[in-house]
C-alpha cells in the first residue's frame, strides 16, 4: 500500500509539472504573439492643407470623420489665437474630397451657449453621429468658474463643472440646434466615482439598436493625479437625444484619449496612457490586444463609416486626423494606423 501511495504521489507531481510546463509554454507563446502584434501596429503622420499649421488660429481636438456622398466631414475646436491658453473655443467644421489630405474650412458649427448656461464659456472636443436622417453633434461645454473675477473657466477648481452637450441638424452643414434636455450627460454627484470631477470626449456607435456614448472621466478624489488616472466608460440611450443612462463604473483605465471603433463584432479602443489597444467582444469587458505602442495620435478621430447612419458592417480604412502640440501651439495633422 505504501508503494502505491508513493507511485500515486510521483504521478501527481509529474502531472503538476507537466501542466506547469504547458502553462509556461502558453504564456511564452502569448508573449511572442503580443510582441508580433505590437510590431504590426504603427502610426504614420502627414501634414495637411487648409486646417493644418496656422499663424492665426489654433485648431485641435477634432471629431471622428464621416463621409456624406463624396465629401468627408470633420468638426474641431478653434481658438482665435495660435497659442493654446486656457479653456475657451468654439466648434468649427471642414470638408475634404481627397481622404483628409486637403481640407476646406466651411465655418462655425456651434457657438457658445447663452449666458449662465453650462456651455457659456467654451464648447470643445466635438464628435458626430449620423443616425436616422439626423446629424448629432456631441460636445463638451463649460461655464465660468464661480467667483472668477475674469469670468473664466479655471480648469482646476473643484467648483468647475463640465458636461457633455448635444446639438442636432438635418444636414452635416447645419444649422445645429441644441436639444431641450441639454446637457445630455453630467458629472457624478458621488465624489468617489471615477467621473465626479470631469467628463469629456464623447465617441459614438450604434449597437443592439442603442446609441452608445463612450466618454472619459476624472475623479475628485484623485486630485492632481487625475489626468494620469483618466478612465473610459459608456452611457446608453434608445434615441440620439437621450435620455442617457450611464454604465455602472468605468470600463477601461488609463484612457485619456477616447478613440473607439467597431471590430469583428466587438469594440476596440486605444488607452493612450499605457499605450495599448484593447478589445471587448461585448463592448464592455476589455482585454489588451496590442501593447507598447509608439507615437500614439493625440486627441484623434478616425474616419469611421460606422457613424454613417448605422453602417455597422464597414471596415475601418485606418486613417484619421489628430493634433500635435509644440511650444504652446496646436494644429491638426493626418495619421494612418498600420
Amino acid at each position: 500500500m505504501k508503494t502505491i501511495r508513493i507511485s500515486i504521489g510521483l504521478i501527481s507531481a509529474f502531472m503538476c509539472l507537466l501542466v506547469s510546463c504547458q502553462s509556461a509554454k502558453k504564456e511564452n507563446k502569448s508573449k511572442k504573439l503580443a510582441s508580433v502584434q505590437t510590431e504590426q501596429i504603427r502610426f504614420v503622420y502627414q501634414e495637411i492643407k487648409g486646417v493644418g499649421k496656422d499663424s492665426i488660429y489654433n485648431r485641435r481636438d477634432n471629431s471622428d470623420i464621416i463621409k456624406v456622398n463624396d465629401t468627408y466631414y470633420m468638426w474641431y475646436t478653434r481658438m482665435d489665437s495660435p497659442i493654446t491658453s486656457g479653456y475657451w473655443g468654439t466648434i468649427w467644421y471642414a470638408t475634404s474630397k481627397d481622404e483628409g489630405f486637403t481640407w476646406t474650412e466651411q465655418g462655425m458649427a456651434l457657438d457658445l451657449g447663452k449666458e449662465g448656461a453650462f456651455d457659456s464659456h467654451s464648447v470643445f472636443t466635438p464628435n458626430i453621429l449620423a443616425y436616422k436622417g439626423k446629424y448629432y453633434l456631441y460636445y463638451t461645454g463649460v461655464k465660468p468658474t464661480p467667483g472668477n473675477k475674469n469670468k473664466e473657466f479655471e480648469g482646476n477648481s473643484t467648483t468647475d463643472i463640465t458636461a457633455i452637450g448635444l446639438a442636432v441638424a438635418d444636414s452635416p452643414d447645419g444649422p445645429f440646434v441644441r436639444v431641450e434636455n441639454n446637457p445630455v450627460l453630467e458629472i457624478s454627484p458621488v465624489a468617489s466615482d471615477f467621473d465626479s470631477f470631469r467628463i469629456d470626449d464623447a465617441s459614438l456607435l450604434v449597437r443592439d439598436d442603442k446609441i452608445w456614448l463612450f466618454y472619459k472621466g476624472r475623479s475628485i478624489v484623485d486630485g492632481k493625479q487625475g489626468p494620469k488616472r483618466t478612465k473610459m466608460s459608456v452611457a446608453y440611450a434608445k434615441e440620439g437625444k437621450g435620455p442617457y443612462v450611464k454604465h455602472k463604473g468605468a470600463l477601461l483605465a488609463k484612457s485619456h484619449e477616447v478613440l473607439i471603433w467597431q471590430k469583428e463584432g466587438g469594440v476596440a479602443s486605444i488607452a493612450s496612457i499605457n499605450a495599448t489597444i484593447n478589445y471587448a467582444k461585448d463592448g464592455e469587458h476589455y482585454t489588451i490586444m496590442h501593447d507598447s505602442l509608439k507615437k500614439i495620435p493625440k486627441a484623434p478621430g478616425l474616419y469611421r463609416p460606422h457613424l454613417e447612419n448605422g453602417n455597422s458592417n464597414a471596415e475601418i480604412p485606418g486613417w484619421g486626423i489628430s493634433m500635435i502640440q509644440k511650444k504652446g501651439s496646436a494644429y491638426l495633422l493626418r495619421f494612418e494606423m498600420k
